[in-house]
């Protein structure tokens, strides 16, 4: 147990800035809370419109209705808004994530491993997707899928596959060539129970790395689709329609916009510092 802490322990320390990683942790760990006990946290009910109590400043009561951050321009209240837009956030940015994950780690080790044709058709395919921009590819797909929870996720995976299976594939190379590799092989295991028990804990390190930068990029990708109207559709809160609704309102109610926009830097912050964290704690070099 000892042994454990002490290994982890460096993960949670400053790496020059000033500022313990474990303090981001923190962060994200606090959001991650507040969206799963979303209906117990949430003091109102985000989709509840009250229009005598728009736009409401933060502090203040209109209908026995506190609005401690303020209200949007159908009255809701925005504390509750965010919390819920939480859910959202993370729940698309994690299952894109695993969904990506598995699809560019499984393609990526088939290519590295196997060869001939399998590699070159799997890395020619992640050439041309790596070829487009993202966004553009996640935005052309929505529109041709139609905008919705399970569509943005669907095509955030779509996009994002091509970065884990070309780490997948650089490390699967360097692994394919060690002694106990070649020794699984000559003993007669299948290439499947090779690339799943011998190559990919070995190679899980660093994709674990691309995994926790993509956390972050997910987020935003979301919310951009949500922003132009592509991602999830109102009235279900999502920080990136907070967003979108509040530049319509900066002049007379700033906090429309101002409080997404802060969960996002602070979440979309904490996660890349954290993953530039562990990159450095995972490199033997660096440490």
């Amino acid at each position: 147990m000892t042994t454990l802490i002490n290994r982890i322990r460096p993960i949670f320390l400053s790496s020059g800035s000033g500022v313990p990683t474990g303090f981001f942790i923190g962060i994200v760990a606090l959001m991650v809370i507040v969206a799963v006990f979303a209906p117990w946290i949430a003091p109102y009910d985000p989709n509840a419109q009250n229009l005598l109590g728009r736009l409401k400043a933060p502090g203040t009561e209109a209908r026995n209705v506190l609005y401690v951050l303020g209200s949007d321009e159908l009255g809701r209240d925005l504390l509750s808004r965010l919390i819920y837009g939480a859910r959202i956030s993370l729940s698309v940015a994690f299952l894109s994530v695993i969904l990506s994950g598995c699809v560019g780690i499984l393609l990526g080790m088939l290519a590295g491993y196997r060869r001939g044709w399998v590699e070159t058709v799997i890395m020619r395919l992640v050439d041309i997707f790596l070829s487009v921009p993202a966004i553009l590819l996640a935005i052309i797909t929505v529109a041709v899928l139609g905008p919705g929870f399970i569509n943005v996720i669907l095509v955030l995976a779509l996009t994002r596959w091509p970065r884990y299976a070309r780490v997948a594939y650089g490390q699967t190379l360097s692994v394919a060539g060690q002694p106990y590799v070649r020794l699984a092989r000559a003993m007669g295991a299948s290439w499947g129970r090779i690339l799943l028990l011998h190559i990919l804990p070995n190679i899980i390190a660093p994709l674990s790395v691309v995994a926790t930068l993509e956390f972050g990029l997910m987020v935003l990708f979301e919310a951009g689709l949500s922003f132009l109207g592509l991602g999830v559709q109102p009235p279900t809160a999502s920080w990136g329609a907070m967003l979108s609704v509040g530049r319509n309102y900066v002049s007379n109610a700033w906090w429309i916009a101002t409080f997404p926009g802060l969960c996002l830097f602070m979440l979309v912050l904490s996660v890349n510092l954290i993953g530039d964290r562990l990159s450095e704690y995972l490199n033997p070099k660096s440490r």
